[in-house]
């Protein structure tokens, strides 16, 4: 009987033997020793197993991805410096100049500009969906050279619940794989393997590092998707010249893509995190089922509180009876989404202004999802270089507030989003 996720946080990815420390120690090396240049040249042509470089492998780092791939069931995993550079990765390892995409428009606005200005510019072209789209709506963004669909499980930031299972059959039945973002819900909340998703990508830089100190990504194959069933895959299926003609495949099974992710893309791109950036990260997935309890907790009672409070025209919780996305999220996060809370404020813009300069413990942040309350304008910041018509399609309109809440006291968390309420109405 495998252990239970609580438990993972804390044992997956490092067993030190005996004598050994107990702490994962942080390999903060650039380059390993070896003694003969055979044993070395393995390494390279992918022979052996081993450390050369740290661009491509590090002890520190491996073992953390190894934890996240244990928590999300997946057969391995990369960390990435970033969030952005997951996403980018988990898309680029399948698709090249004169492939297409079918995206979710309910993403993060960084992915949305990543993937409709600067993928485009690489020759990818992408088609944005809503994250409701029937099953035809979805069929009909399809194209002869498509070759994934990605998605948020809970997207950043109007929290619209995916059905993954919808998502996934489509993909499947178009020969393609889906890939999703599960930050915000974490494997604590949400387990898209289960559920058809094929890789799942979070940027660890919110709830899995928990207290903001380190921005970083990560990218988990489930090893589910058979890349051989058709040609749309090349870069997988054939020979890669660069490593004398080696068919990922052929020679690693399960894990060819998050193979040719390590060997590949992060040699030519170079986004790997620093080993401590990686020891903290695995310091933080320690406490992550204990914080996201907390989270939820805090931030159903956040969510209650301002919708009842008469300031608010709309409050979406989708772990609120009522809200939007509440039956889906029933099925899909039945333990609880998230600690993020989007509302649209009476008065507009001016009045979401006075709610967030009127705040005490919770601080006007660009971050989100760590153990302090933060808030923000999406519209004004993480999304201010969409037009009119695509934040409209991400969901989010002049007058919504991105409220993350925290693991601080509920009552005092309750004080201070009510006086900040009352001055935002004056």
């Amino acid at each position: 009987m495998g252990y239970r996720i609580n438990t993972k946080c804390i044992l997956s990815g490092y067993s030190p033997k005996n004598g050994e420390p107990r702490q994962l120690p942080v390999y903060q090396s650039t380059t390993y020793k070896y003694d003969s240049s055979v044993e070395m040249g393995k390494l390279f042509d992918l022979e052996s197993e081993g450390y050369f470089y740290t661009r491509l492998q590090n002890p520190t780092n491996d073992a953390v991805a190894a934890k996240i791939a244990d928590l999300e069931g997946g057969v391995g995993a990369i960390l990435t410096s970033s969030g952005q550079a997951a996403s980018f990765y988990s898309v680029f390892n399948i698709a090249g100049a004169g492939d297409h995409i079918v995206s979710s428009a309910a993403i993060y606005g960084g992915t949305y500009n990543l993937f409709n200005v600067t993928m485009r510019k690489l020759g990818i072209d992408f088609t944005f969906v809503s994250p409701h789209a029937s099953e035809e709506e979805l069929n009909a963004a399809f194209k002869p050279n498509t070759k994934a669909v990605f998605a948020e499980t809970l997207s950043n930031p109007a929290l619209e619940v995916l059905d993954i299972e919808k998502f996934a059959s489509v993909a499947h039945a178009h020969g393609v794989p889906l890939i999703v973002d599960n930050t915000f819900p974490t494997p604590v909340n949400c387990r898209p393997f289960e559920f058809g998703a094929d890789i799942v990508t979070h940027s660890t830089t919110k709830y899995m590092d928990g207290h903001a100190t380190s921005v970083g990504g990560c990218i988990v194959d489930s090893g589910n998707f058979d890349w051989t069933q058709n040609d749309k895959f090349p870069g997988l299926t054939t020979p890669d010249d660069s490593y004398h003609g080696i068919t990922y495949t052929e020679r690693f099974g399960k894990l060819a893509y998050i193979t040719k992710t390590t060997v590949q893309l992060m040699r030519d791109l170079g986004s790997v995190p620093s080993p401590f950036n990686a020891f903290l990260l695995n310091l933080g997935l320690e406490t992550l089922p204990l914080r996201v309890e907390r989270h939820c907790q805090n931030a159903l009672k956040a969510a209650e509180f301002i919708r009842d409070s008469g300031c608010a025209i709309e409050v979406n919780y989708p772990g609120m009876e009522g809200s939007r996305g509440y039956e889906t999220a029933k099925k899909y996060m039945p333990n609880g989404t998230s600690g993020v809370i989007s509302f649209r404020i009476k008065g507009g813009r001016d009045a979401a202004t006075k709610f967030m300069d009127s705040l005490k413990i919770a601080e006007i942040a660009t971050h989100v999802a760590d153990a302090r309350t933060c808030c923000l304008h999406p519209a004004s910041t993480t999304h201010r270089q969409l037009t009119a018509q695509e934040l409209i399609d991400c969901g989010i309109s002049d007058d919504l507030i991105r409220l993350s809440v925290g693991i601080e006291h509920i009552d005092d968390l309750l004080e201070d989003i009510g006086n900040a309420l009352e001055a935002s109405q004056k």
